[in-house]
């Protein structure tokens, strides 16, 4: 169940000082998603807004409509065209992209695409790979800012 521990604990970032963000259950847009909503932030995060309606600041997990499972094998013992489930998780936040403009979204998009039957045949390798990306994001934060503000990779 996409239940976050609250609050989440950000990731160390140049102009954060122990970044922390509570979490609040939202409405998500959709019945297949769960949302939270950022309403306060906690560390020293100067000039960071904390969610509004105009400056959104949330972060939704979406599963698929209709979970799909593996179909029988043919004669030959091979099961053709394996369903693929597909989930997301999309966080948003708004921001004023430059002076007199109004805010817009920038938002982060995690999409993890499981083939049906992995999460009971190999569930440690859905584990593993879960841990690695967002070990690889979290412990890389600072160096996807750079990227991201300067466009170097």
């Amino acid at each position: 169940m996409f239940t976050p521990v609250t609050p989440i604990v950000g990731a160390a970032i140049t102009g954060l000082t122990s970044p922390t963000y509570p979490l609040t259950l939202d409405m998500a847009p959709s019945f297949n998603g769960k949302q939270y909503a950022v309403l306060t932030l906690g560390g020293t995060q100067t000039g960071v807004d904390p969610h509004t309606v105009s400056k959104p600041f949330t972060h939704t997990m979406f599963r698929p409509a209709q979970i799909k499972t593996l179909p029988s094998v043919n004669a030959n013992g091979v099961i053709k065209d394996i369903p693929v489930n597909q989930y997301k998780i999309v966080s948003r936040k708004g921001a004023v992209p430059a002076v007199n403009q109004l805010p817009r979204i920038p938002k982060i998009t995690t999409i993890i695409e499981i083939d049906a039957g992995t999460e009971t045949y190999e569930p440690e390798e859905i584990k593993a790979l879960i841990s690695a990306h967002f070990g690889l994001l979290f412990g890389n934060a600072q160096e996807i800012y750079n990227t991201v503000t300067t466009g170097l990779m």
